[in-house]
């Protein structure tokens, strides 16, 4: 297990991959990691995985004008992750288009997959706050991840 994050290419499709720990705060009553939990793991990976292509969030919001928000998700809770678990994030781009993307994102514990979902981001301009074309420049880089 790495413990930084991580660009790889398998043979499918590029995918990054953040390591996550369970800390006490993740969990909720029953000692088991927070529904919503999940998301804030994948929203840390994509966070991460746009600063490893080289397009963080404060550079895109700075030089582009443009912000990456989420549409929709679709998620499946597989099993539960629970304190002190050491967690795999992974993340690749199941799906570019003109002004979105869809992530395919999975939380592995130990090899296997515990949390799935689909999450489609949205490119919004920031003066208007309405959908924008991703960027050429993003939307090249984008492209050879998928």
């Amino acid at each position: 297990m790495h413990a930084s994050k991580r660009l790889v290419s398998d043979t499918h499709k590029p995918s990054f991959t953040l390591p996550v720990r369970v800390y006490y705060e993740d969990t909720d009553a029953a000692g088991v990691v927070y529904y919503a939990n999940y998301l804030k793991f994948c929203e840390r990976a994509r966070t991460d995985w746009l600063r490893a292509t080289g397009f963080g969030q404060k550079t895109l919001a700075a030089e582009q004008h443009i912000v990456f928000v989420v549409r929709t998700v679709q998620a499946d809770y597989l099993q539960a992750a629970v304190l002190d678990d050491q967690l795999e994030v992974v993340t690749t781009i199941e799906r570019l288009g003109g002004a979105s993307l869809v992530f395919a994102q999975k939380i592995f514990r130990d090899g296997q997959i515990i949390f799935s979902a689909l999450i489609t981001i949205a490119c919004m301009a920031l003066d208007s706050r309405k959908a924008a074309p991703i960027p050429p420049a993003v939307r090249a880089q984008f492209a050879t991840l998928v």
